[in-house]
């Protein structure tokens, strides 16, 4: 929900390296407490029997037997339970799910929000986030116009070279340039943040589970820690986070960012635009590969109604010729 804007410390980051999905935990855990729930219930059933002298060799329930049996089933839910708790605990709150616009089979992406929160990005993210997978170009005629983008890419320098004497130089950005990092490598990173690494957020919607939702809840989520949670000093508490506990602060606010087309700043609106922006970032051939798969179905829709019409045309003397048999005796 891009763990967009975050900022681990190494012991986060030793958990989220590990992550995995937990729906597949929780599916089986559901498993376990279904058929020891349906074992507490044929034992209940059993001890409700009177006992009746058995067969030789055959073995009978006892009202004994069957509540401890049922003991056995409540104590085996609880387990579950606290199973489910600590899972939960160790990789961060379920997201909830969010119907974006951009999701349906022929629906495209809003170009107005990609460009909020590409200054979102930029007026908020940037100044520990990188982008590397991203250039100014890819800007262009999604958010920003030619012009637009090459002023915006003029505002940087950029090191090249080398020149005719084998020195590297200075120039002024331009298209083909990647966005800046803020920092030269993850060394420098850690540094500046106090042992925390910020992730590049080009993938990030892909690299994180349920990725758009997951980077829209974790920017809204951060709150007080509930009592019997002790956060050390230099984290927040962010239920959303593995752990619970984020190196990076609280940074959506509401008038922290002034939209150009005169939108309301709001703090949810910033976490909705910048999750799209995020989500066009690691998917910018989305709405190309839609638009391509909507004309490759409806090419296959005619090819099928000719072929229909030709397996008729084809089949049609066969079907209704008449056979005339002159039966000789």
């Amino acid at each position: 929900t891009s763990t967009m804007l975050v900022m681990s410390s190494p012991i986060d980051d030793a958990l989220s390296c590990d992550r995995r999905d937990t729906t597949g935990n929780r599916v089986a855990m559901f498993r376990i407490a279904n058929q020891l729930s349906r074992a507490a219930r044929t034992a209940a059933s059993a001890s409700a029997r009177p006992v009746v002298a058995g067969q030789e060799g055959q073995t009978t329930w006892a009202p004994s037997k069957g509540f401890a049996a049922m003991g056995f089933a409540s104590v085996a839910l609880l387990g579950v339970a606290g199973v489910s708790l600590t899972d939960e605990a160790e990789h961060g709150l379920h997201s909830a799910q969010y119907a974006w616009p951009h999701e349906g089979m022929f629906d495209s992406y809003d170009h107005t929000s990609i460009r909020r929160g590409h200054q979102v990005y930029q007026q908020v993210c940037a100044a520990c986030h990188s982008l590397n997978l991203v250039a100014y170009r890819n800007l262009v005629g999604v958010a920003y116009t030619e012009d637009e983008v090459k002023l915006m890419a003029e505002e940087i320098e950029v090191v090249d070279g080398p020149d005719d004497t084998g020195e590297m130089f200075d120039r002024p950005g331009k298209l083909s340039d990647k966005l800046p990092a803020p920092y030269a490598n993850e060394e420098g990173a850690r540094y500046a943040n106090n042992g925390a690494y910020p992730p590049d957020l080009s993938l990030i919607t892909k690299a994180r589970h349920d990725g758009q939702n997951y980077v829209f809840s974790l920017l809204l989520g951060y709150r007080e820690a509930p009592a019997g949670i002790n956060i050390r000093e230099g984290l927040h508490y962010n239920p959303y986070f593995p752990g619970g506990a984020i190196a990076m602060p609280k940074m959506l606010v509401d008038g922290g960012v002034e939209y150009d087309d005169g939108t309301p700043a709001t703090e949810t609106q910033m976490a909705k635009d910048v999750t799209t922006f995020l989500a066009w970032a690691a998917e910018p051939e989305a709405d190309d590969r839609k638009l391509m798969g909507a004309k490759f179905m409806f090419a296959m829709c005619l090819v099928a109604v000719q072929a229909v019409y030709y397996k008729r045309w084809l089949w049609s003397p066969i079907k209704s010729r008449r056979l005339v048999v002159n039966a000789v005796h």
